[in-house]
């Protein structure tokens, strides 16, 4: 064998070992060090016990290569960097370079973990939103059939039928993200006939249907409760000159929703029920449009609300 294959063969033996030993302390460092005290903010731990530890890995590490042999032990030349120190800069860069691996993937992972929480946390509101709606509904609803029965039991019927119809879009439909717009038209239509089903009378409510894309998404129960508190608080039942007026309207990519309704001289007692509904329904419009909608409420000289939303 000739001095080169020799010489080969020694570099071969000393560098395999000592190779696998410091992969072995890095991946030791990494997968010990870094989550336990680095990823826990203990900075001061962190530093105080991965320096320490390099150094002992890179001495053990030179000992592969350069033996303790005391007939061997001779004074440094001065200008030859010392094994010790060389191994230690070759462990750190390494470890360095994985503190910046498992940093990145530590933030990425986090950053999944918070968006799949607020996503959870918004869920949660909704349904939490969702289960608000369905009572408030019901309420208002059964109280027109209870006046039904009591004043015309031949409209008591066609009012039980209504209500089947829109309960049937509440418990079934509601639970879906996105319903198409036609749904929504369909359930004011029918809050209407119902509410009209009351009295004999005629009302003045008037609902200008301008949607073109019916089959446009939307957030379910998303114009109801406003609709719910003209109907509450215009004095619609008191006389003729009281009012509601609705319209809905497509465009391209967007949804313009008006109501107005006239304002009675003297306030109306309602109960409190009614104001969960309004604030349910900014919520819900700040979870599903964030920044993709805007609302303009006037008081004067009549009630009016101005929606308009982007939803694609």
């Amino acid at each position: 064998m000739s001095l080169n294959q020799r010489n080969t063969s020694q570099f071969i033996l000393d560098t395999v070992p000592t190779f696998l030993f410091q992969i072995g302390a890095i991946i030791f460092a990494t997968y010990y060090l870094i989550p336990r005290f680095l990823f826990t903010k203990k900075y001061l731990y962190f530093l105080a016990i991965s320096v320490p530890l390099l150094l002992i890995f890179a001495y053990l590490s030179s000992l592969f290569i350069n033996p303790i042999n005391p007939e061997d032990i001779r004074p440094m030349d001065p200008r030859r960097p010392s094994p010790v120190l060389l191994h230690f800069l070759a462990i750190a860069l390494a470890f360095i370079f994985n503190i910046l691996i498992e940093t990145f993937i530590y933030v990425q992972e986090k950053e999944k973990m918070i968006a799949f929480a607020k996503a959870e946390l918004l869920e949660n509101e909704l349904k939490m939103l969702k289960m608000q709606i369905n009572p408030h509904f019901l309420f208002n609803a059964l109280n027109n059939i209870y006046a039904l029965s009591v004043t015309n039991s031949d409209k008591t019927q066609e009012s039980i039928s209504t209500l089947s119809e829109m309960l049937r879009y509440v418990i079934y439909d509601c639970e879906r993200p996105k319903v198409t717009l036609q749904k929504e038209v369909e359930y004011i239509e029918n809050y209407i006939a119902l509410f009209k089903l009351k009295s004999s009378k005629p009302f003045n409510i008037s609902f200008e249907n301008n949607v073109t894309n019916a089959g446009m998404p939307v957030a379910p129960m998303l114009f109801i409760p406003y609709i719910e508190n003209a109907f509450k608080h215009s004095g619609i039942e008191k006389g003729e000159e009281r009012f509601i007026n609705i319209a809905l309207t497509t465009s391209d990519n967007q949804i313009e929703f008006i109501v107005e309704n006239s304002i009675p001289e003297t306030p109306q007692h309602i109960d409190g029920v009614g104001g969960i509904g309004l604030q349910n329904v900014e919520k819900r419009l700040n979870i599903y449009y964030p920044g993709k909608h805007s609302l303009h409420i006037e008081t004067t000289p009549n009630y009016s609300v101005h929606l308009k939303v982007t939803v694609q």
